[in-house]
């Protein structure tokens, strides 16, 4: 592959196997309704010609029916309890999880129980061990499950993927990512949300932003660390029972390596690089939303910025999502690979609280 043929590419859904006009768009119980649900996700469903948001739960039925009242597509507002009662049940084929992090296990049981399919929002859970269980539970019953990585069908990460497995910058040697916001300034300026709970998030930056670099990592090289190290700082009292910010380093197989940084108390920043023996490959930004990403490519002598036209990450991860359930075509990522980012997480925190390398083999 060369760079005429990643150009031409573009934003081309390379993963679609099923045509959108010959089957029934899936239906989404959307389960969460926070700023992220109303002014990403929704959007994202109303645009689609695969999905539709059908039912939306939350912990107020009114504020799930005043959000159905506006959103194109959506026929039922229905509370928590009502979901796990089975109350529309029949009105949608699947479920969208974007509630807190250890919460997605009590919201996929009941998906089970119905028969519908998972789309969980990352990490999976607040550990691995629930993510374990979260992935058996779908497996003994044929659900099928995906973790809502969207880098997995960002344009400018599948174009830079390509480039590497076709061996444009040679072998891989290293890759460097970061990820960083003043969470507190652009998000959530609340001290008590849930992401500095430690028991709703299971961890802090790492949990909610570095897992951006890491998961990105390995989506780019195809394969998965062996050792990691790290450490982790707060130096805010809100984060006084999570990591504010956190620097970890990867080990690959064939000695490949990585350096990652994610903070929530650092300017807004997001990039990843791989660097080969032949050239190198950059995407900045990389992973926050509504930005144009651009491709910084080098080999030899020769350099080039590609800027990819922008698209909607949440429409084309649905999109991705609905394809898989119409098609017998596999699901990547599925619950293997994010139980395994979750295990590669928590190996991080013990590196960092012990000061060595923890084998992941």
């Amino acid at each position: 592959m060369d760079l005429e043929t990643v150009i031409g590419n573009g934003c081309a859904r390379d993963w679609e196997t099923v045509d959108a006009n010959d089957v029934e768009p899936v239906r989404v119980a959307v389960i969460g309704l926070g700023w992220f649900t109303k002014g990403r996700v929704l959007p994202a469903l109303e645009a689609s010609k695969r999905c539709s948001p059908a039912v939306l739960v939350s912990g107020s039925g009114e504020k799930a029916q005043q959000i159905v009242e506006t959103t194109d597509g959506a026929i039922h507002g229905i509370t928590y309890d009502q979901f796990h009662d089975g109350v529309v049940a029949d009105a949608y084929d699947a479920v969208y999880i974007v509630t807190p992090n250890a919460l997605h296990m009590e919201y996929v049981e009941t998906a089970v129980e119905y028969g519908k399919h998972v789309l969980c929002e990352k990490p999976m859970e607040r550990s691995s061990k629930r993510a374990r269980e979260l992935e058996s539970i779908c497996a003994s019953a044929g659900i099928k499950l995906m973790i809502a990585y969207r880098m997995h069908t960002e344009p400018a990460v599948r174009r830079a993927r390509e480039l590497i497995e076709a061996g444009y910058i040679g072998t891989p040697m290293t890759v460097d990512g970061e990820m960083s916001q003043r969470l507190l300034d652009r998000i959530d300026p609340n001290p008590d949300q849930w992401r500095l709970d430690e028991w709703l998030a299971g961890g802090g930056a790492l949990f909610d932003i570095g897992i951006y670099p890491l998961n990105t990592a390995r989506f780019l090289l195809g394969t998965d660390p062996i050792a990691v190290t790290g450490t982790t700082s707060s130096t805010h009292d809100a984060f006084a029972d999570v990591d504010e910010t956190v620097s970890f380093a990867l080990r690959f197989p064939d000695g490949v390596t990585a350096r990652c940084y994610a903070s929530h108390n650092a300017r807004q920043s997001s990039s990843i690089t791989v660097t080969g023996t032949e050239g190198r490959i950059r995407i900045e930004p990389a992973f926050f939303q509504d930005q144009r990403r651009t491709l910084h490519v080098s080999r030899g002598d020769g350099r080039a910025c590609i800027e990819l036209e922008p698209v909607d990450q949440m429409l084309e991860e649905f999109d991705y999502f609905a394809d898989r359930i119409r098609s017998d075509a596999p699901i990547y990522p599925d619950g293997d690979h994010g139980r395994i980012d979750m295990e590669i997480m928590e190996s991080i925190y013990e590196g960092a609280a012990d000061d060595r390398w923890i084998s992941l083999e």
